[in-house]
């Protein structure tokens, strides 16, 4: 239906108000239809004229859509109809009292209406006969579907009923086309030939499905406008050079190294001009910062011409002999990332350019971009895109096989994910072409025989060009010798001081620096971090704000009235569970400048309802209430935001976000940890390997809901074991326990790991991921039951000043007390804790077990576990877990329980066996086994006359 409001500009302005003042009959066109005509009041046996149908439509839908004399006409006949008769009649179409209109005048708006029918066809299927192909090989492996409604012969004239002998006639253009720019009217002869010319030559518009008429309409003026692809002979000239650099650049790599992989640009060196010309533009209307993501084909060229990196740094990574710095395991040339403020030449303004770093997973960098630059957008208040955009290469069959491109598109309207546009550039290889094949070891003759037999024939593109111009006499020979001869020159130049490089650093290669965070070499600027605990007043305030509704008149659900008033009896009590110590973590933190972000899935509630960051009026629709944004008059902004169902593109999205700038506290929250592996391959490329592989530091949040409760396989776990199997600490390492060895130990790890049990630990290791002097990914096995588990409430005494993240909490009760005595040490994390503490009391066994909690996991606490074992001399050591055996933690901390105790005392395992799924289904079958390695934890029998 949304098509039949466009039928007044469809067939003109004249056209229309013709035949509507008069009730004009269109007659049916032969072969302008296939579908059967609609039945409307007064048709008998549904055989009106097509027109009057479309109109009536229209005027259902909305009378005033169509002329005043058609909306009389459609009224009376439905008055008709209502008013009883078995067959209402519409009146006549054609009134007694009027003469019948003459043959000519009927023929004569049959036929500008055919005509605008076939501006239209243009429109919609132009593209089918656009050449495309630069090969010549369509036909080989590619439909050659003609639209029969297209005129690329004088015959098809006659599907619109209209002859040769029309081509010289003068027909109305209608609103919906810019083919006559200043004219009004167009010969037939000259509307086909300027349709052609736009629709049917080396580029191929396919546009008319868009639902939005103003975005037609632009793409229509955009390209049908006489005169627009037409160049000034000073940007043929830039072209010509752009070209020159973009080839030359190539056929550099290629002669001086020409058994290296370095995924060129052959084929496709347009690409260049047309990056430069779109950042130019850009430029020009006002853009600051453009960020860019791309694959490795043509990597190496943009990073040359594009982003202007030295040319030196480029060829010196082609150097064998070239050591690397001390930065971690790097990158290949192709893959890696640059950022680079420099002056536009063709605006003289500054730009700041970054192309970021990508693994060889093509289109994970998508989600990435988008995020980085909506913190950019966000940290600029720009908040529609004016200073900061994206732009995004993709390959052909990336982009359309990839999932997380649609994942990445799905953000683009959601408010706290939008960027306000993208460019998006496709390199269709069915377009242009792959010289060398895949890479440059390729040999694509094996495969494609006959499309390479026309590719080694092909004649580059710059020659073509250069050809053209100096036919045309825009640029001589010479001029085109002297820039090839220049830039050539330049990349001798350069290649002459790539020479004396003899050490790799990847930090030159940096996509996102932060100034100032890092002293001048790149490291911390000291290895220490301070307390995490804060002043009690500040607990108090957050703690009374949180328990509020700071809007007047605001009227909120009754069940969240129970939670508030929860909230404020806590904080009355010195109290926090664990929404409560989020709270006071966020809230804090935005208290000292930091921006806080929480994404994902349903997180403004709390997929276990118990976070309410939202409040929602139950009286006035869509009115809200953050509170955390009504903390302190000048605090940092509080943003959270329920993410579309994606785990892949949003994790990606966050983790750009939090590229961006070290002082946000970035968190993306999977619905339950299991859920997180559909983003695995931002946690295994840009995560766990970043900074290892780009020298790039990230603070990136995962709260990964974690816990065996009975809940089935799909919600139970996050899965530990593969977090802890890529975490880079030693296990057969045994450390030096220096004065900064807590710190030091996270400064050397890829990622930290933790299991908090209580909420103060939570509320530490928040506020520590931040006043660390450095960032690394925080990886947080989140609980469920927790939540609202009475005994998991911490004091405020275990957060104000002077407190921290405790890495170990060891036991501290009537095992404590005598530990000579103690005959079982068993060590754990998480919520198996609680199951413990319950047990342990339930067979009166408190003073001969002792239990100790890990609340860090990774990198492994050894000088804290040493002390704890030293601690119990006499007793056996444990570890329990809820998960199955080849799950969980037991893997990762036996060999370095090993290292620690020198392989004197064994470790022994209480948990579940091991399995192929991570959790029972079965209630019944989940309490079971719990009671079964419950019993064995406490069975102090149990591993008698066993050996390690």
């Amino acid at each position: 239906m949304s098509q039949l409001r466009l039928l007044p500009s469809l067939f003109g302005a004249q056209a229309t108000r013709f035949l509507a003042a008069r009730y004009i009959s269109v007659f049916n066109w032969r072969g302008r239809s296939s579908e059967s005509p609609a039945t409307f009041p007064g048709s008998k046996g549904g055989g009106g004229s097509s027109y009057m149908e479309e109109m009536y439509f229209a005027w259902l839908e909305n009378p005033q859509s169509v002329h005043k004399s058609w909306d009389s006409f459609f009224r009376k006949a439905r008055e008709e109809a209502s008013s009883g008769s078995a067959q209402p009649q519409l009146p006549s179409v054609i009134p007694e009292s009027r003469p019948t209109v003459s043959d000519r005048t009927s023929k004569l708006v049959e036929d500008h209406l055919a005509v605008q029918s076939l501006i239209r066809a243009y429109q919609i299927r132009g593209h089918h006969v656009a050449q495309l192909d630069p090969l010549g090989i369509l036909d080989a492996d590619l439909d050659s579907f003609v639209p029969s409604d297209l005129i690329t012969t004088i015959d098809k004239l006659a599907f619109y009923d209209l002859r040769e002998a029309d081509l010289d006639k003068e027909f109305q253009l209608p609103t919906t086309t810019f083919i006559g720019g200043s004219e009004s009217t167009l010969s037939l002869r000259e509307i086909i030939r300027r349709l052609e010319t736009t629709y049917c030559q080396h580029i191929g518009l396919e546009f008319m499905f868009i639902n939005d008429v103003e975005q037609c309409q632009w793409i229509r003026q955009k390209f049908e406008t006489p005169g627009v692809m037409q160049f000034s002979n000073e940007e043929k000239r830039t072209l010509l050079a752009r070209l020159v650099r973009s080839m030359r650049f190539e056929d550099f790599l290629a002669r001086k190294w020409s058994s290296e992989k370095r995924f060129g640009l052959e084929g496709c060196e347009v690409m260049i001009p047309a990056l430069k010309t779109i950042i130019d533009k850009s430029s020009e209307m006002g853009i600051e910062n453009v960020i860019l993501g791309m694959p490795h084909r043509g990597r190496l060229n943009v990073l040359a011409n594009v982003i202007r990196k030295d040319l030196e740094q480029i060829f010196c990574q082609f150097d064998p002999k070239l050591e690397a710095a001390d930065e971690g395991s790097g990158d290949v040339k192709y893959h890696l990332g640059m950022y680079h403020e420099r002056i536009n030449r063709a605006t003289n303004r500054n730009i700041t350019l970054s192309l970021v770093a990508n693994p060889s997973h093509l289109e994970a960098v998508d989600p990435v971009v988008q995020g980085k630059t909506k913190a950019e957008q966000f940290y600029r208040g720009d908040a529609q895109g004016k200073k900061v955009m994206s732009i995004l290469v993709h390959g052909d069959a990336a982009f359309a096989g990839q999932g997380v491109v649609y994942e990445t598109f799905h953000l683009s309207d959601l408010p706290s994910y939008t960027t306000n546009g993208t460019v998006h550039v496709v390199v269709n290889n069915q377009v242009c072409y792959r010289r060398r094949g895949h890479n440059e070891m390729d040999e694509p003759m094996f495969t494609q025989p006959l499309m390479y037999k026309q590719i080694h024939r092909q004649v580059p593109v710059l020659k073509k060009y250069a050809d053209k111009l100096i036919a045309e006499g825009t640029v001589t020979l010479q001029e085109f010798e002297e820039e090839i001869a220049k830039y050539d020159r330049i990349c001798e130049e350069a290649y002459g001081r790539s020479k004396d490089k003899k050490i790799l650093h990847i930090k030159h290669w940096l996509d996102s620096p932060w100034p100032g965070f890092f002293n001048v070499d790149g490291e911390p600027k000291s290895m220490t971090c301070p307390t995490t605990g804060i002043p009690e007043d500040v607990l108090t305030h957050i703690g009374n704000v949180a328990s509020s509704v700071p809007l007047e008149d605001f009227k909120i659900h009754t069940g969240l009235s129970r939670i508030l008033r929860g909230r404020a009896d806590m904080t009355k009590k010195r109290t926090v569970d664990w929404a409560l110590a989020e709270y006071m973590a966020f809230g804090s933190l935005l208290k000292e400048g930091i921006h806080v972000r929480l994404s994902g899935q349903d997180v403004e509630r709390g997929t276990f309802s118990h976070r309410h960051h939202v409040l929602h009026d139950q009286e006035v629709d869509r009115r809200t209430c953050v509170p955390m944004n009504h903390l302190w008059p000048d605090q940092a902004p509080y943003t959270v935001c329920n993410s579309s169902l994606s785990e892949y593109g949003v994790l990606g999205f966050e983790l750009g976000y939090a590229m961006a700038s070290p002082n946000a506290l970035v968190l993306w929250e999977a619905q339950f940890g299991d859920f997180h592996n559909t983003a695995q391959c931002i946690i295994d490329q840009f995560i766990s390997t970043g900074q290892a592989k780009w020298v790039r530091h990230n603070g990136i949040v995962l709260l990964l809901p974690h816990g065996m409760e009975g809940m089935g396989p799909e919600h139970s776990s996050a899965r530990p074991e593969r977090f802890l199997q890529m975490s880079n600490d030693d296990s057969d390492a045994y450390p030096v326990f220096t004065e900064d060895f807590e710190v030091s130990q996270l400064y050397d790890c890829n990622w930290i790991v933790v299991n908090c049990s209580t909420p103060a630990s939570y509320f530490h290791v928040l506020r520590r991921q931040i006043l660390l002097p450095f960032r690394k990914p925080l990886i947080i096995f989140t609980p469920k039951s927790l939540l609202r588990h009475p005994e998991a409430r911490s004091s405020f005494d275990q957060m104000v000043c002077g407190t921290t993240f405790q890495r170990v909490i060891p036991e501290d009760g009537a095992a404590a007390r005598a530990p000579e005595q103690v005959r079982r040490l068993i060590f754990c994390t998480g919520k198996v804790y609680y199951d413990l503490v319950k047990e342990r009391i339930s067979q009166g066994l408190e003073e001969q077990v002792a239990i100790t909690r890990l609340e860090q996991i990774s990198p492994f606490p050894f000088d804290l576990i040493k002390q704890e074992a030293e601690r119990y001399p006499g007793a056996e050591l444990v570890w329990c877990q809820e998960e199955h055996k080849n799950m969980g933690y037991y893997d990762y901390i036996n060999p370095r329980f090993m290292t620690i105790l020198g392989h004197t005392r064994p470790i022994w395992y209480v948990g579940r066996d091991p399995a192929a799924a991570p959790a029972t289904g079965n209630r019944n079958a989940h309490l079971v086994s719990l009671k079964k390695f419950l019993d064995t934890a406490f069975n102090l029998q149990a591993f008698e006359g066993k050996t390690f």
